[in-house]
């Protein structure tokens, strides 16, 4: 029996969250400050559940754990990937994340590289990735000198934009923005600025600095950023945005009827535009999807715009 495992999401609220979660994918959001829905999780902070077939009622975690059949027996303690939908009605911190040798010294965790595509951006809204300082003694006086505007790599973005986000690189996602975000399966985050805003109990967030310098990488290594590539095949299009050590993400576009083979130990699958059928299961904008590797091959069919994140 080849498994075509249909998700539902992990939410939580955000400061800076929305309802846009609910409007457009009709989650059943927890309040209208809902900041992300773990859609695709074996992480504990957020775990998804399997809710179709055989194995229905387990997270995927349990999954992973009870059945590495079901993923190419690839190695490792838990599911190595993570896929976020993020609606940023408010600006998120200025943060940064770790990578694998630093989150396992420290966290007891994977690093965080991630990548993400742009579903929706607000006329006039920004996004932060990357920095001014040559050194960390220059990053350091950034910072003790409050100048996040001399810092900071600010410009402005629109949908459809690619980022690939190296663990080490300095980002925030601005207020408007709605993304597909995937990333390795780590929830660790080290604050350097969140603006001076205030929770409900009115204190002010805690920030990392000394852990956030630590691992930020001096100069900034710019990730790719809208490099992608396109191959057109009969009835849709495959657009390859990044493939590397950690996660190669695409889009595919269909417009009839595609035929993929399927060569990975999982791919991922979230459907963030149309409607139509995977492999027979129905498929409308904002349901996710993991293939198993005992999946030979993915059959679309309508009209479908697909993420895919493998590793």
């Amino acid at each position: 029996m080849a498994h075509v495992l249909r998700m539902a999401p992990a939410l939580s609220e955000k400061i800076w969250g929305g309802h846009r979660l609910k409007d457009l994918y009709n989650y059943p959001i927890p309040s209208n400050k809902t900041g992300e829905a773990w859609v695709i999780s074996g992480h504990k902070n957020g775990p998804s559940t399997i809710v179709n077939g055989e194995y229905k009622g387990m997270t995927l975690a349990e999954l992973f754990d009870q059945h590495r059949e079901l993923f190419g027996n690839i190695e490792g303690k838990e599911f190595p990937l993570l896929i976020k939908f993020i609606d940023a009605s408010d600006d998120l911190s200025v943060q940064v994340h770790p990578d694998d040798d630093y989150a396992s010294k420290y966290e007891n965790s994977l690093g965080k590289t991630e990548a993400w595509y742009i579903l929706d951006a607000k006329q006039g809204t920004d996004m932060i990735v990357g920095h001014h300082a040559e050194t960390k003694e220059e990053l350091k006086d950034f910072i003790e000198r409050d100048d996040w505007d001399g810092l900071l790599n600010k410009f402005p973005i629109m949908k459809g934009d690619f980022f690939f986000i190296p663990a080490g690189t300095i980002h925030a996602i601005c207020a408007g923005t709605l993304v597909y975000e995937a990333q390795q399966s780590s929830d660790i985050t080290y604050r350097l600025y969140d603006y001076h805003r205030k929770d409900d109990n009115g204190q002010e967030r805690e920030l990392h600095i000394d852990q956030a310098v630590a691992v930020t990488k001096c100069p900034a290594i710019i990730g790719e950023t809208n490099a992608e590539k396109e191959e057109v095949y009969d009835g849709y299009i495959i657009h390859r945005f990044v493939k590397s050590d950690y996660l190669s993400v695409y889009r595919i576009d269909v417009t009839s009827k595609a035929v993929i083979k399927n060569n990975n130990p999982f791919q991922l699958l979230t459907v963030i535009e149309g409607h139509g059928t995977i492999n027979g299961e129905e498929a409308v904008k904002g349901d996710n999807f993991v293939i198993c590797s005992d999946v030979d091959e993915v059959v679309y069919e309508g009209q479908l715009e697909v993420m895919m994140t493998t590793l």
